[in-house]
């Protein structure tokens, strides 16, 4: 089961969201990634009406679905951004479709992209809470996935990391870490933030943000769990 999305209150909550950010972060364009998970071809479609191009996606059978529904126009206008664990045996099926892959983190992975999408824009995914559950490469191995990555021809354009969950204190010194990482390797894209931190992400230096629930609302549970 999909959940049905209202457009005009997406677009009411994409322009909301926009304001916010600007006062959060007046000197620093940050820019919204629409999550459309767990939500029918309308979710990305309520995005571009409202003017939001980087969507972003977890799976890849629900992306290449979702992409294969919309039509010429809005598939010239989309930036798909993978946002979810990856599966080598995957890219290939996504290679045509994603613009940026956010959750690059190891080197097999690296090496697969090249060879099915050369220079294809990467973002290197870090495990910034060190949870087992979620994934990301450990922060220390960072600097040498992007080398490696850049080493095979790969546009690296910046770093993307999930916060603690419930804990701002930790989120805010791990993303601050993220960040000088960043810095550090002059990479201008810091992917930090979602719907319930996305006000410490900023703070930190944070370019884009994450944001499913927030514009869409609740999902469905998924496979009926």
């Amino acid at each position: 089961m999909t959940v049905q999305v209202n457009a005009q209150l997406v677009a009411k909550k994409i322009h909301d969201l926009q304001e916010r950010l600007s006062q959060l972060s007046p000197d620093r364009d940050v820019r919204i990634v629409a999550v459309t998970k767990g939500f029918g071809v309308d979710a990305p479609r309520a995005a571009l009406a409202a003017g939001l191009t980087m969507i972003g996606e977890n799976y890849a059978q629900e992306l290449v679905s979702k992409h294969e529904q919309l039509s010429p126009i809005e598939r010239e206008r989309i930036e798909w951004h993978f946002l979810g664990r990856l599966q080598r045996n995957k890219v290939r099926s996504l290679a045509s479709i994603v613009s940026v892959w956010q959750s690059v983190d190891r080197v097999e992975l690296i090496d697969e992209i090249a060879r099915r999408a050369p220079g294809a824009k990467v973002m290197i995914q870090l495990n910034l809470s060190e949870e087992p559950q979620k994934g990301g490469a450990p922060v220390l191995e960072g600097s040498a996935l992007v080398g490696h990555a850049r080493d095979v021809g790969l546009d690296v354009v910046g770093v993307m990391g999930v916060g603690s969950a419930g804990n701002r204190a930790d989120s805010a010194a791990t993303f601050g870490r993220l960040v000088a990482l960043a810095e550090d390797l002059g990479l201008p894209e810091r992917s930090i933030g979602m719907s319930d931190d996305l006000e410490v992400a900023v703070a930190q230096g944070s370019t884009m943000v994450r944001i499913g629930t927030g514009l869409f609302g609740a999902r469905a549970p998924r496979d009926g769990v």
